[in-house]
């Protein structure tokens, strides 16, 4: 294994420090918990966003700390949840009164920490809401999660929502956006190669050189099948078709009544894409992947939505939800209209991710 750490176990510490260091100015970082806050929190009037996850994916969730996005992210371990005293003590100093909104990808992990935070934080007298992410096509259920797990829509409904919290919108109103840009996604992903968590220091799973997994999670879970490698048109064709040809998706999520004071369940759908559609389409790198070749599969991905009557309306194309230095790729496709492009557009300044501020 070579990579550019001390300790494994000092490698999150470390790597906190560093980013503290490089945006002095954006962010303020605590260690004890572990999370990453504005330098602004709270923001007097503001919804706060929070979201978190095991680190190794970044800049998710941290690089999107700031103006425009999240008030907070809570890192736990490579490719493991952060404790429910990280959120709950992120979700303190981030909150000035209006409320606090989670977002969680749905694994197992992030789902039972992130519920245990809401229930402490409420019963401090915060305002919460917990809205779920569960936009990969690839599988129902993986070795993480039940249900389908949440992957490339987190950056769009972070970018989108956070917008809509800088321009005033209450703590339902953010909620409600949130889920519905998280039902209108949808994403799919692959492997080149394996990725290698420090504390393994071996490869999470063996694929041969003439080989891709197709319909992997971004912690290297196992996707729908292994195939023989092809070329890049083949497998953005692939890709796409797993995207636009999924069918209606309907499951029972779990989301906070601040009235009750307790978990609700909601039955949602997520109604196919069709013709007529317009697309935030998002192509994203695994971490190992080039730019100029996720260029090449915005190439391919635009000219199956084309054929599809379905319109591009916006793009976003690099590593912004990764897998450590794995080779592959994800595709996301968001379906939009007037609110969301609305917001998609607004500025935004944080380490990830910037434009228009």
């Amino acid at each position: 294994m070579k990579k550019l750490i001390n300790a494994v176990d000092n490698v999150v510490k470390e790597q906190l420090e560093g980013m503290a260091l490089a945006h002095a100015d954006a962010l303020k970082v605590t260690y004890d918990p572990y999370f990453v806050v504005r330098a602004d929190a709270p923001v007097e009037g503001k919804v706060a966003l929070v979201s978190g996850g095991g680190s190794g994916h970044e800049p998710m969730h941290g690089g999107f700390v700031g103006m425009g996005m999240l008030d907070g992210a809570c890192p736990g371990e490579v490719f493991t949840s952060p404790t429910p005293d990280q959120m709950y003590e992120c979700a303190k100093a981030v909150d000035s009164g209006a409320g606090v909104l989670f977002l969680v990808k749905n694994y197992t992990g992030d789902v039972l920490n992130f519920e245990t935070a809401a229930e402490l934080a409420y019963a401090e007298g915060i305002k919460v809401q917990s809205i779920l992410i569960d936009d990969d096509a690839a599988v129902k259920d993986s070795l993480y999660t039940a249900g389908r797990r949440g992957v490339g829509t987190t950056v769009v409904v972070e970018k989108v929502v956070g917008a809509a919290a800088e321009a005033g919108y209450s703590l339902d109103q953010c909620a409600d956006l949130a889920r519905k840009v998280n039902m209108y996604g949808r994403s799919i992903g692959i492997a080149l190669t394996s990725c290698i968590v420090p504390a393994a220091g071996k490869p999470t799973f063996d694929l041969g050189d003439g080989e891709f997994e197709f319909g992997i999670g971004i912690h290297g879970e196992p996707g729908r099948k292994r195939l023989p490698m092809t070329s890049v048109d083949e497998i953005t064709g692939m890709m796409a078709a797993a995207v636009l040809d999924d069918e209606a998706y309907s499951r029972t999520v779990r989301e906070w009544d601040n009235e009750e004071g307790t978990w609700v369940e909601k039955e949602l759908t997520d109604e196919p894409f069709k013709s007529g559609d317009s697309v935030i389409a998002f192509v994203n790198s695994m971490g190992g992947t080039p730019v100029s070749e996720l260029y090449a599969v915005y190439r391919k991905l635009a000219a199956e939505c084309e054929a599809r009557g379905i319109t591009i309306a916006r793009n976003l194309i690099g590593p912004y939800i990764t897998s450590l230095e794995m080779q592959g790729c994800s595709i996301t496709l968001v379906k939009t209209d007037d609110e969301i492009l609305k917001f998609w557009d607004a500025p935004v300044n944080t380490p990830g991710l910037r434009w228009g501020a």
